[in-house]
């Protein structure tokens, strides 16, 4: 009992102030666009835990195990660190080299829109963006992936805990296909998403209907690029310096409403916009004369 609960103290001192950094300096696990990466972050997890299991080993074994003799032998405590923990720790990087280098040449070569993400204000990023898509919509490929990774880390931890003295837990080889299989379906969806255009923002002021995002620059060999408001067209501009685009809306069109951009004959996630809410007056700072 006591080996767990030091084995948990060093969990969290390992990753109590790391999570803190993140969660107000969140730039080591974003990717270029500004959005939290999900194979940053999830390689990332998989290094605290296989670092934190060395070192409780390593405390274990220079305390209670009894020194250098422990870690001898066939069956000793790290005896399966190379047939499933590096397995398990290598998918997820293989995902992050291959994934960035897959995004970066699509970008370059015009074959995916990665329009940067918007600032938050207060610095930090939801954490929604490891399972969603750049529209913010939930991405079924990268739910699966951050699901069956977390559940695995979880396996590993009880495990572990269960029987510190025991040293890494001895999982089925197979574990590594929980990390693996993941992190080779979210590269082919990297391989595999279109380059559709990506709304990021929609704003509307004295009816003049902004669209900020990527992707939404026409071919010019196809047709011209479209924007609609619930499945009505608009006359659209594009700004030369910003590529945002921007339309008149009609004075009886209300929010809630539906936006979409179709560029080179694909078509955008629909983007639902909704009025600003504007605070509630509190009864007290209202005028006198209209009160009761």
């Amino acid at each position: 009992m006591a080996s767990a609960l030091c084995a948990l103290a060093l969990l969290a001192a390992l990753a109590g102030p790391l999570c803190l950094r993140l969660s107000r300096h969140p730039g080591l696990v974003t990717g270029r666009d500004g959005r939290l990466s999900t194979s940053t972050a999830l390689a990332l997890a998989w290094t605290v835990i296989l670092l934190w299991l060395l070192l409780a080993v390593l405390g274990y074994g220079l305390t209670a195990g009894g020194g250098v003799a422990y870690f001898r032998g066939p069956d000793g405590p790290l005896s399966s660190l190379t047939t499933v923990y590096l397995p398990l720790l290598g998918g997820p990087y293989v995902a992050l080299i291959a994934a960035k280098a897959v995004v970066g040449l699509r970008v370059e070569h015009g074959t995916l829109a990665k329009p940067a993400a918007r600032p938050t204000g207060s610095g930090r990023r939801p954490l929604r963006e490891l399972i969603a898509n750049d529209s913010g919509r939930t991405d079924l490929v990268d739910l699966q992936y951050v699901a069956l990774s977390a559940v695995t880390m979880l396996y590993v931890v009880l495990f572990f805990l269960a029987d510190v003295g025991g040293g890494l837990p001895r999982l089925p080889a197979e574990m590594w296909a929980l990390t693996g299989a993941p992190a080779g379906a979210y590269l082919v969806n990297k391989l595999a998403v279109r380059a559709n255009p990506v709304i990021t923002q929609v704003s509307l002021d004295d009816g003049r209907l902004t669209v900020e995002g990527g992707g939404f620059a026409p071919d010019p060999a196809g047709p011209p690029t479209l924007l609609t408001v619930d499945d009505t067209p608009l006359p659209v501009r594009a700004d030369p310096l910003t590529g945002a685009l921007t339309a008149t809306l009609d004075p009886p069109r209300t929010p809630p409403f539906a936006v979409v951009v179709t560029a080179r004959g694909l078509r955008s996630d629909p983007y639902c916009y909704a009025s600003p809410s504007k605070p509630a007056v509190p009864a007290q700072q209202q005028p006198a004369e209209s009160r009761p």
